[in-house]
């Protein structure tokens, strides 16, 4: 058997070798992106695609050479109108966020599911460019036949469902304060009384 302070050497270097491997491998950037599309339909029919990808480093260490590149977006079914699909960084500090929008035009009718948007970064102590991937975003239904929106729809129902209790409060509402208010003339009259 080892003696004691043989074991406690051993100990504390095992633990500090742990110390030693989990510092060295947290000094990173760690590179989160979040990906959304919006739909918005013009008055002449056509439909935009509002992209906004948002990139934040939640490592310990600064990114170098960030670049971002959505190509999910096929040109024969989407034109891209402001922006573009790709953009390029110097840096993104340790905590910080990166964001870049563009927005497409729709060219063809039909559901479409967006694939995630990559991020390649460089690392100081390694020689690869290292790549991250946004989140993908949900679904579109591009051009879509929606029904026409029907403003105050709740509003017409309440009034069809209660209409009548709203007329008879409305009704007793009034009555009781017409009842329960001096009015000014009967209050001249008693100031003339007196």
């Amino acid at each position: 058997m080892a003696d004691p302070i043989s074991k406690t050497l051993i100990a504390f270097a095992l633990l500090a070798s742990l110390l030693l491997c989990s510092h060295a491998s947290s000094d990173v950037p760690f590179i989160v992106s979040h990906k959304k599309a919006s739909l918005n339909r013009l008055k002449s029919g056509a439909e935009r695609v509002s992209v906004t990808i948002d990139i934040y480093n939640q490592g310990t260490s600064t990114a170098y050479d960030v670049s971002l590149s959505d190509d999910s977006w096929p040109s024969d079914a989407f034109e891209v109108i402001t922006g573009s699909t790709s953009k390029s960084w110097e840096r993104l500090d340790a905590g910080g966020i990166l964001s870049h929008t563009f927005e497409l035009e729709a060219k063809s009718k039909g559901l479409f599911a967006g694939e995630p948007a990559v991020i390649k970064f460089r690392v100081p102590t390694k020689a690869a460019l290292q790549e991250a991937y946004s989140t993908p975003i949900l679904p579109l239904d591009v051009l879509a036949d929606r029904p026409p929106e029907k403003k105050f729809e709740w509003a017409k129902r309440l009034l069809a469902k209660y209409g009548s209790l709203i007329s008879v409060v409305s009704i007793v509402v009034l009555f009781v304060y017409l009842v329960a208010s001096p009015s000014k003339s009967s209050a001249k009259g008693s100031k003339k009384k007196r």
